[in-house]
């Protein structure tokens, strides 16, 4: 495909991202708001901190809330694509603008210095940062409120740590492995400054008090839209976090906040698999934003990194498209195989294709029937008003199915896979044969599957403690078996953290 020139700025913005080195993480971030600020008011109203609440929820999307200036930093959007390309069923299809580039390469993972390793980083503190003001306004880690609008806050407030801490023990640190292992720094406080390296088994204890609090203080919160934690959101990132340390105690606890969510929720139907997964009213979300033009989204942005039908870099030149591998693995009788286009053919015969320039190759692999802005205008959408998701609830049937596995109720197991993919696959029997090991397989394949492209196949490669073995259409190490604890899976503490936190190792 021909390289399309975005606008000049894009090609700047790329060129200072390269090589650069950025400042070390800003103790405070303007615009979080003091407890010193709020304590007094917010005993008087507590729904006064609603705003500092809601500031959470748009750092998820909102440009540059890594510390940098590049098209890759807008949030936990962006770290879904960073960590999908290092689990590698996406694939970087081509170098013209050097997004990436450097996770693609492995680089990112094994340079402490680059932007690439700081960003994820930042993100993450930041929002601990803001979870942990709101903490402190409230009386601190150990106070459990009364008032039922502080009590939603508070449990928010612990959500949101929590999911930030999550999703930095996945990038930051190999595996929970005896939990005397020394992982990252622990903050409760905005008093704490500098802290220590906490032990795989304080970081994991944290995040479970956390979430298991915040499941307790959000029984009976109604929220307003799809963007706040409310229980369920809550009892899916505890599941997660239980899975990723993997005692029996814990895939039964997961067992059984999945059956909840599933009860909760439905799944994603067919038509909605194909429907362009951009709309947050779509039943099967449980966490996720409703885009509008006021919040000025446009090229940097998840929709402008992935899909065609916005002005982005796939339409203008650096696609991102599906490993040839997986593709090849998904049945033939799968109607998640349309949401790819095929090789040596497919969109490119569409009128609109040809009239743009595309020829036979040029969209291989791209998930054109999967992620789309709904005009379907090769390059049409400029303003994002496209939703972004977070969390749906098939990510918990698959886990659900993965939890009887894990302890043993494999016909359980087969029966929950199976009745999920009565509508995706014509014929399911084959699944009945399945036992052991194989049947896990065939979980992790099926979570790859339907979670293409949404940030989730990164944490089930570290869970089933899988290897990445890339397919043709990769740029780089094609065909090299890379386990889940090779050093290139996960970041180095960046640059800027080991050299201003002088206690980082103590």
């Amino acid at each position: 495909m021909k390289a399309k020139y975005i606008l000049s700025f894009a090609l700047a913005g790329s060129a200072l991202l390269a090589g650069c080195k950025k400042d070390f993480l800003d103790a405070q971030p303007t615009q979080f708001t003091t407890p010193e600020q709020l304590s007094g008011a917010a005993a008087q109203d507590p729904n006064l901190l609603n705003g500092s609440v809601a500031g959470l929820y748009t750092t998820m999307f909102n440009v540059g809330v890594g510390g940098t200036t590049g098209h890759d930093d807008f949030g936990q959007k962006a770290v879904d694509i960073y960590i999908d390309m290092l689990q590698s069923d996406m694939v970087l299809g081509a170098l013209n603008y050097g997004w990436y580039s450097g996770v693609a390469r492995y680089q990112a993972t094994t340079d402490f210095t680059l932007n690439a390793a700081y960003m994820p980083w930042r993100y993450y503190y930041r929002q601990i940062f803001g979870a942990n003001t709101i903490i402190d306004v409230l009386g601190g880690q150990d106070v459990t409120p009364t008032d039922p609008v502080n009590m939603a806050t508070m449990g928010q407030a612990k959500a949101m740590r929590a999911y930030a801490y999550f999703y930095l023990s996945q990038l930051y640190v190999k595996e929970y492995g005896t939990g005397n292992e020394k992982a990252l720094p622990l903050y409760t406080s905005i008093d704490d400054l500098n802290m220590p390296k906490g032990t795989t088994a304080q970081l994991w204890n944290l995040m479970v008090d956390d979430l298991t609090d915040a499941v307790a203080l959000l029984d009976g919160f109604q929220r307003t839209s799809k963007d706040q934690i409310n229980q369920n959101v809550a009892k899916g990132l505890l599941s997660y976090v239980l899975a990723a340390r993997g005692t029996q105690q814990d895939w039964q606890q997961v067992e059984t906040l999945t059956a909840d969510i599933m009860t909760a929720y439905p799944k994603t139907t067919a038509a909605q698999a194909l429907g362009g997964f951009n709309n947050v009213a779509t039943p099967s979300w449980m966490w996720g934003v409703d885009i509008t033009l006021s919040q000025g989204l446009d090229l940097i942005s998840w929709w402008g990194q992935v899909d065609l039908f916005t002005y982005s870099y796939a339409w203008a030149g650096d696609p991102k498209t599906i490993d040839q591998k997986l593709y090849d693995a998904i049945r033939a009788d799968d109607i998640r195989k349309g949401q790819f286009d095929p090789p040596n053919g497919g969109y490119e015969s569409n009128p609109q294709s040809i009239a743009n320039g595309y020829a036979d190759g040029d969209m291989d692999y791209m998930p054109l029937n999967k992620f789309y802005a709904p005009e379907r205008i090769i390059g049409g959408q400029r303003q994002i008003t496209t939703d972004q998701h977070y969390m749906r609830a098939d990510e918990f049937y698959l886990l659900n199915a993965e939890a009887k596995a894990r302890l043993g109720k494999e016909a359980d197991a087969k029966g929950v896979l199976t009745a999920y993919l009565a509508d995706r696959i014509t014929s399911t029997g084959y699944i009945n044969a399945l036992a052991g090991q194989a049947l896990l397989d065939e979980i992790y394949l099926q979570t790859r599957i339907e979670l293409w492209g949404e940030g989730k196949a990164y944490l089930a490669l570290k869970r089933n403690k899988a290897t990445v073995n890339r397919g043709d259409n990769h740029l780089f190490e094609v065909g090299v078996p890379i386990p889940y604890s090779d050093e290139k899976i996960t970041f180095d503490i960046p640059q800027a953290e080991v050299l201003n936190n002088p206690n980082l190792d103590k």
